[in-house]
């Protein structure tokens, strides 16, 4: 009885210092200054007469492709499509102060843990629903289309498939913009093998927990609730799946297509697919990672980063929750 409960206690501990590390950072976070410019280009262009086109052109010339002549733009002013987007971005964004915010939050983690990080300028726009594009991550450029965010049910998506519109809603808006910004910091791996990818885009999804300790794991994923209860529920019987086919150290190119590539679900060829969501493999790399992480609390973001795989996964002792 005496053993377990100094079990409990050293247990408490660990947890009530935890919390306060926790408390610590979080605090030197919000201490650091941010400066945020956000440009609403959608409500610009918008508002633009057809002689402003030249001024616009001039201001934003990387929205201005050059072989595309004034005509075309004096034209999309009045386009019936453009009207109706814009309309029904100011119905689900009356404003951007709340995304503002957000946004200065995000930007202070990542200048947190990457000090040299220098913030860019946020241009919100109408994009025409190019949702594989919907947020775009430059040095200096921050480009968000908001018509990419008004709703999984709307009816503007009503042609694209399930588990593309789903993530098309402004809860996974920053989940977006962290992913884009661990893009530029998280190296695809030369290694081949389906652990290597899997670890890859583990190590993305555990920037987001760095950058979006508030975000729901199915916000930083783009998973439904529902979805995130069935990926945690199986996690063991994925991993034995996993295992028991000899997939991790497997360089077949198929895999990432049934496991890791945005799909509307996993392909384990079983009766169970149907059910499950896509790109489980980052989930279960997402684990590994998690794992490694907090059996070597020390370890940087960047040297975590920079860490091999083979050599991440043998020193995070992961074992699926049961």
């Amino acid at each position: 009885m005496k053993r377990y409960l100094q079990f409990f206690v050293i247990l408490g501990i660990f947890i009530v210092f935890s919390c306060q590390e926790k408390d610590k950072t979080e605090v030197a976070i919000n201490a650091l200054p941010i400066n945020l410019e956000v440009v609403r280009f959608d409500d610009e262009f918008a508002n633009a007469k057809p002689e402003a086109i030249p001024i616009l052109k001039n201001s934003f010339p990387y929205l201005f492709p050059e072989q595309v002549p004034d005509s075309v733009w004096i034209m999309k002013l009045t386009d019936t499509l453009q009207l109706e987007l814009k309309a029904e971005i100011d119905k689900a964004f009356p404003n951007f102060k709340t995304q503002e915010k957000e946004l200065i939050t995000l930007f202070k983690h990542i200048k947190y843990y990457v000090p040299n990080y220098e913030v860019p300028k946020v241009v919100t726009l109408v994009s025409e629903v190019q949702y594989d594009a919907r947020v775009v991550l430059t040095d200096s450029l921050l480009l968000i289309g908001l018509d990419n965010y008004l709703g999984p049910e709307h009816k503007f998506y009503a042609g694209l498939s399930n588990y593309i519109a789903k993530a098309l809603n402004k809860d996974y808006m920053m989940a977006d913009v962290a992913g884009a910004f661990a893009k530029t910091i998280n190296k695809f791996p030369r290694n081949r093998t389906f652990l290597s990818r899997m670890v890859y885009y583990g190590k993305e999804l555990w920037i987001k927990d760095k950058l979006l300790p508030k975000a729901t794991d199915a916000e930083k994923i783009g998973f439904t609730p529902e979805e995130m209860a069935w990926a945690k529920a199986n996690e063991e019987q994925m991993w034995r799946y996993f295992v028991e086919q000899e997939l991790l150290y497997s360089t077949a190119s198929e895999l990432d297509r049934r496991f890791l590539d945005p799909a509307p679900f996993s392909k384990f060829r079983l009766e169970l697919d149907n059910e499950t969501p896509g790109r489980l493999g980052r989930y279960m790399g997402w684990q590994i990672v998690r794992a490694y992480a907090k059996n070597n609390p020390k370890v940087s973001l960047m040297e975590l980063l920079d860490m091999p795989s083979d050599e991440l996964f043998k020193k995070s002792n992961y074992k699926p929750k049961k």
